[in-house]
């Protein structure tokens, strides 16, 4: 018997034992085509379940409840702390019902329990974070210089229908994200996860109704991004689309948006630098490199895939990174041991060691991992944490996304020299800075071109930090008060008091 079939909570285990429906207008219905498509678990890759296989006509359906619900339903004219206690009830919700929430991300994404049994704590601080600014959504009084008694203010209003289309690598965490604030702020959504990671979606829409939202306010539509997606983004009653995932689909959905001129905000690729001076924490330095490229097997926007290691220290600290990678367990995510789960399909595995290999022909060195587990054996998509040395900043592997536990070293002399190879890259999401002298640790994060830094340490997200992107990692910010700047539009109002 599978780890998995042994470790699976039990309402998880009932969560998955029938074939899933979509949320639309308050009711879990079937596509319109009868449509289905299977979700799998990359630990193993056999078929979990069956989800419908949504497409135009079924956006269109979710589309219309989430325009009446904000045109004529009760959700836009609803009280801003009545909004708050629904969300507060979400969190509550989400946190009751967390070990059941983790195992099904850990058995529809792979990443070890070990890590998404944080995630419910998470989700509910996200959701207790927008319920606060429910209430603190305001505009200005604005002193203007016209002649005569005018009076004039600003408000700040729902944009209305959001398209929220969200990836595989993070699919709980994101859900949450492009929920919180959009319906704190009084929009409705149609949720759309991606095909490989639909469960957990589906199980916050349930918990959603358990909260009392009202019908329409949320929609979840399960299927392909290239004809639900597509026709979510292309919808003419879509006000607002917000996507997280490749920067290739992310061109595509700003022509696809186009066509009503929608809000648009886009959390996209990165190829984030870390970097390593002399004079840093050896081992605090050795331990973020390995936490920032394997987190989630390297399936991870911000992952710091570009270790930059000044070259004084490049040789010893390469050789014991790659030490220090023997201490990650590979394996089943139910296993408590494991703390490197799978990646998430054949196809993403095929591409990372494609990438491995790629850089081997470019002249790079593989000092550990490189190849697929033994594990592979037993049908899941395994790869082993690989550490590249050798490698210059022109080569593919230093400069193409490859999303998997793969980290390329490349040394640098100085300052000024490693700041220039951070920002030749056409990403700008994540970079960190290794050192103990916190004049270069400011010097270095102020020259970085990308929308985050973390300076002795990595990964770090809160609910009122904002995370986002320079160059073609993205436009707009998630988090924080500009969040909620994202999903309002501000309209000025004069009054002449003559």
């Amino acid at each position: 018997m599978s780890t998995t079939l042994i470790s699976l909570n039990r309402k998880a285990a009932e969560f998955i034992s029938t074939p899933k429906k979509m949320l639309i207008n308050g009711r879990w219905v079937e596509s319109v085509t009868n449509e289905t498509i299977e979700t799998r678990n990359p630990a193993t890759g056999e078929i979990i379940t069956t989800v419908p296989n949504g497409g135009v006509e079924d956006i269109n359906l979710a589309v219309a409840a989430a325009r009446k619900a904000f045109d004529d339903g009760p959700w836009r004219m609803m009280k801003p702390n009545e909004r708050a206690k629904l969300l507060l009830k979400l969190a509550d919700l989400v946190e009751e019902n967390g070990e059941e929430l983790a195992h099904l991300e850990t058995l529809d994404n792979g990443a070890p329990v070990n890590v998404t049994k944080y995630y419910p704590t998470a989700a509910a601080d996200d959701f207790r974070y927008y319920a606060g600014w429910a209430t603190k959504v305001t505009g200005q009084t604005i002193p203007v210089s016209i002649p005569g008694d005018i009076f004039n203010y600003t408000r700040k209003e729902a944009i209305g229908v959001c398209g929220q289309i969200i990836p595989w690598n993070g699919p709980f965490l994101m859900a949450v994200w492009k929920l919180s604030a959009p319906l704190a702020t009084g929009n409705t959504v149609v949720l759309k996860p991606a095909s490989l990671t639909p469960l957990v979606a589906l199980r916050l829409g349930e918990l959603v109704q358990e909260a009392g939202f009202p019908d329409g306010v949320v929609n979840i539509v399960t299927g392909s991004g290239s004809i639900a997606g597509t026709a979510l983004t292309e919808h003419p009653d879509v006000d607002k689309i917000a996507f997280t995932g490749s920067t290739e689909v992310g061109r595509q959905i700003m022509r696809s948006s186009s066509i009503n001129v929608k809000k648009v905000s886009l959390e996209l690729g990165g190829k984030s630098a870390h970097i390593v001076f002399a004079d840093a924490n050896y081992d605090q330095a050795i331990a973020n490199a390995a936490t920032g490229i394997f987190t989630n097997s390297g399936q991870a926007c911000v992952a710091g895939s570009r270790l930059f290691v000044e070259k004084k220290i490049y040789d010893n600290f390469m050789s014991d990174l790659a030490d220090y990678t023997k201490n990650f367990k590979l394996g089943d995510g139910f296993d408590q041991a494991t703390n490197l789960g799978p990646l998430i399909s054949a196809q993403q595995k095929d591409s990372v060691l494609n990438y491995v290999d790629i850089g081997q022909q470019e002249g790079a060195e593989v000092l550990i991992g490189g190849n697929t587990s033994e594990r592979d054996l037993e049908g899941g998509y395994y790869v082993k944490p690989t550490v590249i040395a050798n490698v210059n900043n022109n080569m593919r592997i230093a400069q193409e996304e490859i999303f998997g536990p793969v980290i390329s070293g490349i040394p640098f002399e100085d300052i000024d020299e490693v700041i220039k190879l951070a920002n030749q890259t056409e990403y700008g999401l994540g970079g960190g800075v290794n050192t103990t002298d916190v004049s270069k640790a400011h010097r270095v994060a102020h020259g970085l071109r990308t929308g985050n830094v973390w300076v002795n340490t990595y990964n770090l997200l809160d609910p009122a930090s904002p995370f986002g992107g320079y160059k073609q990692s993205g436009l707009g910010r998630e988090h924080g008060s500009e969040s909620i700047d994202m999903y309002t539009e501000t309209k000025s109002v004069w009054i002449n008091l003559d």
